[in-house]
């Protein structure tokens, strides 16, 4: 590994534990002292990463590990309790995208990534339901 690689490896290293220590499972905070905010409205903020799409979303469950994981069409999904956090390739690396799940999951937007991604899932739940569940 590069000096340069080496040294970037360390200081991301060294920022999750830091973050993933005093931050108490928000992710919200370790986007924050993480990457850099590039767009927010509202309850949605947008930061970049120099990293591709899988680094950064390994280092963002890392550090704070979501209830549930998805990938779909190149995008890379984590849902927390309160949050959707959505990375997405970019020219110089990869897009983070964090929302408020008031948004678009809770009208159903993110369904189609499965059973963890449906409006009212049940946190960390890993069974699967069927047709029919939720009526």
């Amino acid at each position: 590994m590069s000096a340069p690689r080496r040294l970037a490896a360390l200081a991301l290293t060294a920022v999750v534990l830091l973050t993933g220590c005093g931050s108490g499972g928000d992710v919200r905070g370790f986007l924050e002292d993480t990457y850099r905010l590039t767009d927010s409205d509202g309850d949605t903020s947008v930061y970049s990463s120099s990293d591709p799409v899988g680094t950064t979303t390994a280092a963002i469950a890392e550090a704070v590990p979501p209830a549930e994981r998805q990938a779909d069409g190149g995008n890379e999904y984590l849902r927390y309790s309160d949050d959707i956090v959505i990375v997405s390739a970019a020219a110089a690396g990869s897009t983070v995208r964090v929302e408020d799940l008031d948004g678009r999951y809770r009208s159903g937007f993110f369904a189609f990534l499965g059973p963890g991604f449906r409006p009212g899932s049940p946190v960390g739940s890993g069974g699967g339901g069927g047709p029919g569940d939720g009526k």
